[in-house]
């Protein structure tokens, strides 16, 4: 159950700033679909148009990171993170971009794995390597 007040659509396009971006989210993913996070976040319409600025920059814009991939680092953070909600947004935006049956289960295992290395050297408080400090 959330935690904030989650309007309709209609109840907060009401208020010209949250139309504002909830348009410029159609516009740029092409798609009439707003999905519950900005609903949620319509309740803040400062930091919601903040967030959907940041996800722009990093997640839309053209860069030197193809879309499939951020994609899948938004899945291993978000699971690192137990973010369910951020876990299925992302797989469903993978999917969409692309990704494989093959790649999902690939990148399951190397979550798997990141995860259970992480947490035996910190359990074993494993010396950092020289050779792997940043030289100034």
């Amino acid at each position: 159950m959330a935690t904030v007040k989650m309007p309709s659509i209609a109840e907060a396009e009401k208020n010209p700033a949250v139309k504002a971006v909830f348009d410029d989210i159609r516009a740029t993913r092409k798609s009439d679909f707003i999905n519950n996070i900005w609903r949620g976040l319509s309740n803040s319409p400062e930091l919601m148009k903040r967030i959907w600025e940041q996800i722009k920059t990093v997640m839309a814009k053209p860069s030197s990171i193809d879309p499939l991939t951020k994609e899948m680092i938004y899945i291993a953070v978000s699971t690192a993170n137990s973010c369910s909600y951020c876990v299925h947004s992302h797989m469903a935006a993978a999917r969409a971009k692309g990704m494989t049956d093959e790649q999902q289960a690939e990148l399951m295992a190397i979550i798997g794995l990141a995860a259970q290395t992480n947490h035996l050297v910190t359990a074993m408080q494993i010396p950092l390597d020289p050779e792997f400090e940043v030289k100034s």
